[in-house]
């Protein structure tokens, strides 16, 4: 029997209208664009909106800010002031509460040498010395080859917060702002806000690794030109054709978590990952949980320990074993969870979410591999591992920028010091940039190259001090030459021992050798109408001479009353006559203060003109004359070696003086003049001419003098309260090897450790530590001695002898 098989009504589908067709593109465009797959780089980056206050808006409600800090040398604090600086950074980290996610961001991004190369070398000048300049360069070429000066460091922490509008984050977002910088400068950290342009300029940085394109933007093109700030720091291009690595631009890259596995680590782990010399991104995402939710995770796990616990030993009691044999493992993490959960209730301990990335990177496939290699070097050395993210590069890139939100869901949960044990100091660097920075020898820890412009510290003054042959005279010799080459600079030299003539004259310089033979004069009565900062110069010049008149009579008290109204009167007088008509032939000399205090009717005046009787018309006559050498020649030299031990005291003093009237004069062009003062010690010991020395470290810097003290002698800087002022208005100190008393000394007043000490004990020459504002560097300068500059530098007797006798012959 057949069956017929049922026919079925099949309906021919009627053509789609125009406005069905555009109904259904709409569904397929709409799909495309929620298939969050970017079709371009400005997509891939996840931020939607920065304002220019450096507040920035992602997905849609959460809010983020960005500070800048600079380091700390962690690395050279004693273990008890490592310590400290530990649980300030626990209490840190405390200060973030559940409703803030926050990370820290290790940007180091290498430079191109022959641009890092032109930072550091002295542009040529229309003058006769080059050759010394293309010398110097050269040196500072060598000695940055010997460090890591070519990968620019900055560290960053970012925090965020969800809210409904920027309205309502702004107030919470600068109150936590206001927060997080006075936590940092209680930890000795100085900190910064960044604004939006900054904010982008360092994802500009990040983005554009393998490059030297220069981050060109301003808010108003935005909308003059229609674009958005993301067009103006995203790279090139970005591929991710491999479940690997990724390409950035030119550049080949590699994200990796840090796998937490170590039950203990140490606080040089973080400093080792730092350390690579090679471009790289390192982020540390944090975000703590609610305290109470924490310890009642904790009481859950231990209650699921304790439930595998009790199973163990049931399965043991039926196998006929010993209940109390349970796995090693349980009973680890028994102990773990009970000790966790004991500091999580009775310490100051919270719970971090934590995720560490890495991003490596390469100019070739290789070099990226190279690079990976050593960063798993470096975690495995501290018993952790480092995973590649398969699959997750391009969330691993948006992860590692300063945005403070977190793609990828790999978390290590870990206790406020397990997390603060991942400290994000360890040792600082200097190097400044412009024509004026100098350099002053290399870091001792890293080996990088140490430049600074000690007219941006707030007090300019300096110190150098050392023990005999720790290479006093050397080092500021050296910045003698380096400011000659560098800068328009004027330099006056004070040399009581006559070594500084041979480098003053190679450069052109006046040696001024003042002595009771010598054909060269300073009259110490020239005055300039510039020479106070007030309109009386000749109440000022009167300070000086009274000083002067104070020191010829000798007497331990000082001066009378009496006398010093008659020598004030006097020299009114006589700068009266002289202002009158001030022609330089007419300058007074001390023979006309002699005659105007003969002409006074008091026997006091008489007693002060007797004194100065041997200065005028006696044996020391030699400060009778007008100045007749070049004085206002930009490197100037004032030998007093040969000055009698009676006269070297006054020549100081008159040289101060000197001094003092050519920075008054260098103050009206705006020019800057350095004063060495070489065996400082011998000026201290008088009371006029260390008064005078006060005077100089108090009032040069708004005057642009830049005074430096040469001395070996440092319990002479602390013989009065007047004249230890001068060690705390001095900004810069560079202190090589220091005997044993004066070590306890310095340590007693500037705050030494007992392991910043060990930089200035036993030292070798060219060794020691830099203070340079709130910097302590150890550094080490050795000059090499086959360069022509370092003959005119060495202050060895020998080899002093050796080039005078390779030059005569």
């Amino acid at each position: 029997m057949f069956r017929k098989k049922k026919k079925r009504n099949l309906k021919v589908p009627a053509r789609l209208s125009s406005d069905e067709k555009k109904k259904i593109k709409k569904v397929i465009d709409a799909a495309k664009k929620s298939d969050k797959v970017p079709h371009s780089v400005q997509e891939s980056v996840t931020f939607e909106r920065m304002f220019p206050s450096g507040i920035c808006r992602e997905e849609g409600d959460f809010y983020s800010k960005t500070i800048q800090f600079q380091d700390i040398n962690y690395k050279l604090a004693e273990d008890e002031d490592k310590k400290i600086m530990f649980e300030q950074w626990c209490s840190f980290l405390n200060f973030f509460d559940s409703t803030v996610e926050f990370s820290l961001t290790f940007i180091e991004v290498s430079t191109d040498s022959t641009c890092f190369e032109k930072r550091i070398r002295i542009p040529l000048r229309q003058d006769l010395f080059n050759g010394t300049r293309d010398q110097y360069s050269g040196f500072l070429k060598t000695q940055f080859e010997k460090g890591n000066n070519g990968l620019t460091k900055t560290k960053y922490l970012t925090f965020g917060i969800h809210a409904a509008s920027i309205r309502e984050a702004k107030p919470r977002l600068n109150h936590i702002e206001t927060d997080v910088l006075n936590n940092f400068k209680h930890i000795g950290v100085a900190a910064v806000s960044l604004n939006g342009w900054e904010r982008l300029k360092v994802m500009h940085d990040i983005f554009h690794m393998g490059d030297e394109e220069k981050f060109m933007f301003d808010w108003k093109w935005c909308t003059d030109r229609g674009l958005g700030p993301k067009d103006f720091i995203v790279p090139s291009s970005l591929a991710f054709p491999k479940k690997k690595s990724f390409e950035m631009g030119d550049m080949f890259c590699a994200m990796s978590f840090l796998q937490i596995t170590a039950s203990e680590i140490n606080d040089e782990m973080l400093a080792d990952f730092l350390s690579m010399d090679s471009s790289q991104v390192l982020s540390i995402h944090m975000q703590s949980i609610d305290q109470n939710t924490a310890i009642k995770d904790v009481k859950h796990k231990i209650t699921e320990l304790d439930r595998n616990k009790i199973e163990e030993q049931k399965k043991a009691v039926r196998s006929g074993y010993d209940m109390d044999i349970i796995p090693s493992d349980l009973a680890t993490y028994g102990r773990d969870a009970k000790e966790l959960l004991r500091e999580l209730q009775t310490q100051n301990e919270r719970m971090f979410m934590i995720t560490f990335l890495i991003m490596n990177t390469g100019k070739t496939e290789r070099e990226l591999e190279t690079n990976v290699f050593q960063a798993k070097s470096i975690a495995q050395k501290h018993n952790c591992s480092l995973v590649r993210l398969d699959y997750q590069q391009e969330m691993g890139l948006m992860s590692s920028l300063p945005l403070a939100r977190n793609h990828i869901k790999i978390q290590r949960g870990m206790t406020t010091s397990s997390s603060a044990i991942m400290i994000p100091f360890t040792t600082q660097e200097l190097f400044q940039e412009g024509t004026d920075s100098l350099y002053y020898g290399l870091n001792k820890l890293t080996s990088n190259i140490i430049m600074a412009d000690r007219k941006k510290l707030l007090n300019p003054n300096g110190l150098i001090l050392g023990t005999p042959g720790a290479g006093k005279s050397f080092a500021a010799k050296r910045e003698m030459a380096n400011v000659m080459l560098a800068t328009d600079d004027d330099i006056i030299v004070c040399d009581p021992e006559g070594e500084y003539a041979p480098l003053v004259q190679s450069f052109n310089g006046q040696v001024i050798k003042i002595s009771a033979n010598s054909p060269h004069y300073i009259n110490p009565m020239d005055i300039n109408q510039n020479y106070s900062e007030d309109d009386n110069p000749i109440a000022l010049k009167a300070e000086f001479i009274l000083a002067l008149c104070e020191l010829v009579m000798g007497g331990r008290g000082g001066l009378l009353p009496v006398e010093v109204t008659v020598i004030d009167r006097c020299v009114h007088k006589i700068y009266n006559r002289y202002f009158e008509d001030p022609d330089p032939e007419k300058m007074p000399v001390l023979e006309d203060l002699y005659n105007e205090l003969l002409k006074q009717s008091e026997p006091e005046a008489k007693t002060v003109a007797t004194a100065l009787e041997i200065y005028v018309k006696g044996s020391l006559n030699v400060f009778n004359h007008r100045t007749n050498v070049d004085i206002n020649n930009r490197f100037v030299c004032y030998d007093i070696k040969e000055l009698g031990k009676q006269l070297k005291k006054v020549g100081m003093l008159i040289v101060q003086d000197a001094v003092w009237g050519r920075v008054t004069a260098n103050r009206q062009t705006g020019k800057s003049t350095r004063y060495y003062m070489d065996e400082f010690h011998l000026l201290l010991r008088d009371p006029q001419t260390a008064s005078y020395s006060v005077e100089i470290y108090k009032r040069f810097r708004k005057w642009g003098g830049i005074p430096t003290a040469i001395t070996q002698n440092v319990k002479d800087l602390l013989s009065s309260p007047e004249i230890e002022n001068i060690l705390e208005n001095s900004d810069f100190i560079y202190m090589l090897n220091q005997a044993r008393g004066d070590r306890d000394i310095l340590a007693r007043k500037i705050g030494i450790s007992e392991y910043q000490l060990k930089f200035v004990t036993q030292s070798g020459e060219g060794e020691g530590l830099l203070f340079f504002g709130n910097l302590i560097l150890p550094f080490a300068d050795h000059f090499p001695k086959n360069l022509e500059l370092y003959k005119l530098l060495t202050t060895k007797p020998g080899e002093i002898a050796k080039y005078k006798e390779e030059k005569g012959a």
